[in-house]
């Protein structure tokens, strides 16, 4: 019988190319994929396995505690992925209510139901269910921001600055809890920012893809010297599954591309790219990037040290930011110039 997990949030950007890649990884797993469906996922996502035979999507929300139950009954799940989640800065700053509601009390009744089907009693296992784990996966906005110099580690005090990494720290506080209180087997990772296939258009790099191609202003908040750790979500899925396999319970796991850009300097190699692939008729895609008011609370610099997920588990990122960004930008030319 093949091992079932429950994979929640797979229709989105991280999931949706996690849930194809374990799949080919591990030939006795079977994958159950809880998701919503908000803007920010979609079945085309997972147009490669929606007939797997070891594949299953079931449309609901984490927030959904008789769900949630009836699924766990139904599949006997042995470990569950959470990476559903409310994830854009700008809506969360906008309506923060509903990052509280999916990312908190969502990742509270997962985690629960998880406890009461997988356990006897604090600490105590029921038959057959003694190595199931839950594997929350997060973000390095719940340390807060950095200054000129300096990473974040497993070790680094949490700091959010927005609704959303609030909302995040919140979430992992409560998976921590649940290890710590009841002896539930879990591993927390927080990742830098993801890059790749399937990420939604209005996050930074396909916005600057999609407002170029259109001939519009690429917007850049503030001086566009905000830096961030830039890391390509094939790599981020490899990382995952090592954790979520063979990391100590209890532990978190920092997973960083070893690869800081200004978001100004992001455009400009965009651009550049652009310019060598689809060029303009007259001119460079760099003279239509412009700065515009900067986001509120706006975290100056992100980076990850990504240490202890080296040494430990013994993941490297293989993607460096320069070949990333150059399939990244053929993929969403693709889709863009189909529209």
């Amino acid at each position: 019988m093949n091992t079932r997990i429950l994979v929640t949030g797979g229709a989105g950007f991280i999931g949706s190319n996690f849930i194809p890649y374990y799949l080919e990884a591990h030939p006795k797993v079977h994958i159950v994929n809880l998701d919503a469906l908000t803007y920010a996922g979609s079945l085309d996502n997972l147009k490669e396995v929606e007939e797997h035979p070891r594949y299953d999507f079931v449309h609901g929300t984490i927030c959904d505690r008789k769900l949630l139950e009836q699924l766990f009954e139904q599949h006997q799940f042995t470990g569950v992925i959470h990476f559903a989640a409310e994830s854009h800065v700008d809506n969360s700053i906008n309506n923060p209510g509903v990052f509280i509601e999916t990312n908190v009390t969502g990742t509270f009744t997962l985690l629960d139901v998880a406890y009461r089907f997988w356990m006897e009693a604090p600490f105590v296992y029921k038959r057959g269910f003694a190595l199931a784990r839950f594997h929350q996966i997060s973000t390095d906005e719940v340390y807060g921001s950095l200054g000129a110099t300096g990473s974040f580690t497993e070790a680094s005090p949490y700091a959010p600055n927005s609704p959303y990494s609030a909302s995040k720290a919140s979430a992992d506080m409560l998976v921590r809890s649940y290890h710590h209180t009841y002896g539930l087997n879990t591993v927390i990772t927080n990742c830098s920012n993801n890059y790749g296939p399937k990420q939604h258009t209005e996050k930074l790099i396909p916005t600057i893809i999609r407002k170029a191609l259109a001939g519009e202003a690429i917007p850049i908040y503030g001086d566009g010297k905000n830096v961030r750790d830039w890391l390509y979500v094939l790599d981020h899925c490899k990382a995952v599954a090592l954790v979520f396999k063979h990391g100590n319970a209890g532990e978190t796991y920092c997973i960083g591309g070893d690869a800081e850009w200004t978001n100004t300097n992001i455009a400009k190699y965009i651009c550049k790219v652009l310019d060598r692939i689809q060029p303009k008729v007259r001119g460079s895609y760099v003279e239509q990037i412009r700065f515009v008011t900067d986001r509120a609370g706006h975290d100056h610099r992100y980076a990850i040290d990504p240490y202890k997920i080296k040494r430990e588990l013994g993941w490297e990122p293989r993607e460096d930011f320069e070949t990333g960004i150059q399939k990244g930008v053929q993929y969403y030319l693709d889709i863009f110039n189909k529209k």
